[in-house]
């Protein structure tokens, strides 16, 4: 039984192999219709759109505060005369921040304006406001290893018949501001889009793999870095950090604002006084406030190059948010810059690498597999544990991987008070499920470099050949969360089996029903004094007829009750073991140790479902409810080489949800 399937997902576009193929698309509307099913259905009964997924009330705007002033819905018609979808072409000049405290995603549509192949993925350009027009729109965006076709009507929040959101320069352009609403809509409101990185965004409009460097400890060559990642078509962004909230969004005396996401357009090289200066070209998403600095758009530096040159590099000379810089400006002013790789290729050397993608899906669950990190020793070798098996392609000894750790739906779910946990991974040597005791005394191999609450964590390793296991974790334990890691390495992971180690044991070819436990074997289970519990209940009788009575005779023979006996002193033991207080319990992830040594090993979806259906509030475990699940356990395990996979499935099914 595999814990999660794995293998080669659809590539991004952009990869080295050849013409990347067109992903599947899935709708996201509750009643499953597509775009062009909605859209024909509004023509035939001549109405336009009203999304009832997404509707024009305030609770699409703001689920935790009031509304601050008087919305009005309008459609585009009712804004201007001539409305128009795309005007000129898409372009960055086309982004401009209203109300909203969502620069992060304007910094990437900006970006996203440079790549027209991608762009017109994301931003379907077969729309306008005049043929077929039905009040409806859709954009296409990746979320968790699939591409969502996302439908919206073209109401839109305005104030005095203004859009106060993201807006074009030209007022009748409306693209941009439709495409901020389908982003709303896919994680839940306007206002889940307030603050976040620009790389969530960059990932959603490609699907790619993303990296960061600080500019500080950058290497040497960060320029060619950059410059490569452009002309691969990679989705570039930078941001100033900020020691205190109250240094957001200040500005300096140079015109940079601090804790503001800006998206990186150019990259050239000129000619100044007979020597080569490296520029670099950011735009600020408000439209306005620029560097004014040295090669800012009136310094005199313009006025000592090539006036063709000069003529290229400034064709948009305006007020109008971007800027160039010399690049050692932009690394001591900038500390931050996010890379989306369109391919994992590696932008550091100029061979082109084929790549496997790898996904696995998992979560952390309170009790059984959320352990926190390495400094809750005691529980962090619960957390999820997914083999990789890496290969020597290159003959170099060395195998490149990139292990990116996203958390899921945390957007989405803020209004309900959740938001992003504090997460991170570890790489250790080994390919079977690693304990306690291994954690406590072995360093890992690799990890990511620190915990951080972003939506995902993402790292570059030289590895050598071998086998690992991977472990990803939140900072504290018991922190609940979906989470997705993908992998891009030169060999494929291994996935987990559950598997058990037991020994031969009396079973009958066919069950009946089955009676209770004779009145003997009740009295010798009771008069135990080691472990303090109420007794058995009639449901753990009943499972432990079941394993025993090979017979089925409804009772248990000498010699059955004493082949149990032999192991109930066996699970006896290792629940005292674990039970070190003697008050009766043990912890769920304690529980795991306990079925371990009794030769069982089970996969983490297995583990996490005995969690949540025999613990309680406290993740605690009784001594009756312990037995159940170790006797039910070694029932399904007898039952392995006798009936096929589906029915194991079924078993386990039945097993950890019925009573009885």
């Amino acid at each position: 039984v595999l814990l999660f399937h794995t293998g080669k997902r659809p590539r991004p576009m952009g990869d080295s192999r050849g013409p990347a193929k067109t992903p599947l698309v899935e709708s996201t509307q509750a009643d499953g219709r597509s775009y062009e099913e909605i859209r024909q259905d509004c023509l035939r009964r001549k109405v336009l759109f009203q999304d009832p997924d997404f509707p024009a009330v305030d609770s699409s705007l703001f689920y935790s505060e009031s509304i601050p002033v008087n919305f009005m819905w309008k459609r585009p018609g009712e804004i201007c005369e001539d409305p128009k979808f795309i005007l000129g072409g898409a372009d960055r000049t086309d982004i401009c921040q209203g109300q909203l405290g969502d620069c992060w995603l304007l910094a990437a549509i900006a970006s996203l304006t440079l790549q027209k192949d991608i762009l017109a993925r994301v931003v379907p350009p077969d729309q306008d406001f005049e043929h077929g027009y039905a009040g409806i729109f859709h954009f296409q965006f990746w979320q968790h290893n699939k591409w969502l076709d996302v439908v919206v009507d073209d109401r839109l929040p305005t104030v005095r018949n203004k859009l106060v959101f993201l807006h074009s320069l030209d007022n009748n352009e409306f693209w941009s501001a439709l495409l901020e609403k389908a982003y709303a809509k896919l994680n839940g409101s306007y206002e889940a889009l307030k603050g976040g990185s620009t790389l969530e965004a960059m990932e959603d409009f490609t699907g790619g793999v993303a990296e960061v460097y600080e500019t500080k400890t950058a290497p040497s060559n960060l320029f060619q870095i950059l410059r490569k990642a452009l002309d691969r078509g990679s989705m570039m962004g930078c941001s100033i950090d900020i020691s205190s909230s109250a240094e957001s969004e200040a500005q300096t005396p140079t015109g940079l604002v601090k804790g503001h996401a800006y998206s990186i357009t150019g990259l050239e090289e000129v000619n100044y006084r007979g020597q080569t200066v490296r520029l670099i070209r950011v735009r600020n998403p408000w439209g306005q406030v620029e560097w004014n600095g040295k090669w800012s758009d009136d310094s005199r530096e313009w006025t000592l190059i090539d006036k063709a040159e000069k003529a290229r590099l400034m064709q948009n000379s305006l007020d109008d948010g971007e800027f160039w810089m010399e690049f050692e400006d932009f690394k001591a002013n900038y500390d931050r810059v996010e890379i989306c790789n369109l391919s994992p290729d590696a932008l550091t050397d100029d061979t082109s690498k084929a790549w496997e993608t790898n996904l696995f899906e998992g979560s952390w669950i309170r009790g059984t597999t959320a352990g926190g990190c390495r400094n809750f020793i005691d529980t962090f070798w619960t957390n999820p544990q997914f083999k990789l098996a890496l290969e020597d392609v290159d003959g170099d000894n060395k195998s490149s991987v990139i292990i990116a750790l996203m958390q899921k739906n945390r957007r989405k779910l803020r209004k309900e008070g959740l938001d992003l946990e504090t997460i991170g991974f570890a790489v250790y040597d080994g390919e079977d499920h690693l304990s306690k005791d291994f954690f406590r005394y072995n360093p890992s191999k690799a990890r990511s470099r620190t915990y951080i609450n972003t939506r995902e964590v993402s790292e570059r390793f030289e590895l050598a050949p071998g086998k690992y296991l991977l472990v990803p974790t939140t900072f504290q334990p018991n922190k609940e969360a979906d989470f997705l890691v993908r992998i891009f390495s030169e060999a494929k992971a291994g996935s987990v089996t559950i598997t058990a180690d037991l020994p031969e044991c009396p079973r009958a070819a066919a069950r009946s029903e089955r009676g209770s436990l004779s009145p003997f074997v009740q009295s010798v289970l009771f008069t135990g004094k080691e472990i303090q519990f109420e007794g058995l209940s009639l449901s753990t009788c009943h499972s432990i007829i079941n394993l025993m009575d090979s017979d089925n005779s409804g009772l248990l023979e000498f010699q059955e009750f004493k082949i149990f006996w032999d192991k109930l002193k066996k699970w006896m033991m290792l629940f005292l073991s674990h039970d070190t207080d003697r008050s009766g319990r043990m912890s769920t992830f304690e529980l795991r140790l306990a079925l371990r040594a009794a030769g069982m090993n089970l996969n983490n979806k297995v583990l996490q479902l005995i969690g949540l259906r025999f613990g309680d509030d406290n993740f605690e475990i009784d001594f009756d409810d312990y037995l159940t699940c170790i006797v039910r356990l070694e029932n399904m395990f007898r039952e392995w080489t006798f009936f096929p996979v589906l029915l194991i499935h079924m078993n386990m099914f039945i097993f950890l949800t019925m009573n009885v």
